[in-house]
């Protein structure tokens, strides 16, 4: 795949995206002054079109594994269903609460919410620099090495960790404590996909069972 077309199909993934969520979000609401919902927009697709970007350029293979990657293990496949479904179970009902005031938010709680999102982010771009093997799917790749050194050795998966910071707090800053209820619901999903991921990576990457004895946290330090 050229540069120009990985171009392409990038760019057309994130305006593809960013409809979606402005549907899923806006609709519900049932108007565009959602302070919220343009908040969240910025601080999701803002850091995503510069993140896209450095890849594109620094490391084109990391961001073509980032675009096009499907999942082979059936458990993933469930895994990744589920997580569907409760996205769109949290924007909607983001924008439902909105449009009701069902619930509330202070918004200086949405403001430090954003912010931690960002620190959230900042940990996912420190992850794909440090690890050049990461793809969006559970897989053992030609030539993988684990790797041990920076935030994989204080836990195995900080990709999940700057994740669960982000989703958490992404219906914070939508204003909803009830899809703040739904996301909650990412923590058991992501818990599964882990232990499975652990496993395949036990069976097929030479030296993955010595890290996990090594670095003993999965995802939270002195937690699990």
């Amino acid at each position: 795949m050229t540069d120009r077309k990985l171009f392409r199909e990038a760019a057309v993934k994130l305006n593809l995206g960013l409809i979606l969520l402005g549907i899923l979000l806006f609709i519900p609401a049932g108007s565009f002054g959602f302070t919220g919902a343009w908040i969240f927009i910025a601080i999701l697709f803002v850091p995503m079109t510069a993140a896209g970007i450095v890849m594109l350029k620094k490391s084109p293979e990391l961001l073509r594994k980032r675009l096009g990657a499907k999942e082979s293990e059936n458990e993933q496949k469930t895994v990744v269903m589920l997580s569907g479904i409760m996205f769109l179970l949290a924007f909607i009902l983001a924008g439902l609460d909105f449009r009701f005031s069902w619930t509330a938010v202070p918004e200086t709680v949405q403001y430090i919410s954003a912010a931690v999102f960002l620190i959230g982010y900042a940990l996912y771009f420190r992850v794909l620099y440090e690890n050049a093997y990461l793809s969006r799917t559970v897989e053992v790749q030609e030539g993988q090495k684990v790797i041990d050194t920076g935030l994989y050795g204080t836990v195995r998966h900080p990709m999940y960790l700057s994740t669960l910071i982000m989703f958490l707090m992404m219906p914070l800053v939508l204003g909803s404590l009830i899809s703040f209820a739904v996301i909650c619901m990412y923590i058991p999903v992501i818990v599964k996909r882990i232990k499975n991921e652990e496993k395949v990576l036990a069976s097929g990457l030479e030296g993955y069972r010595d890290y996990m004895e090594k670095v003993r946290y999965r995802l939270v330090p002195f937690i699990w």
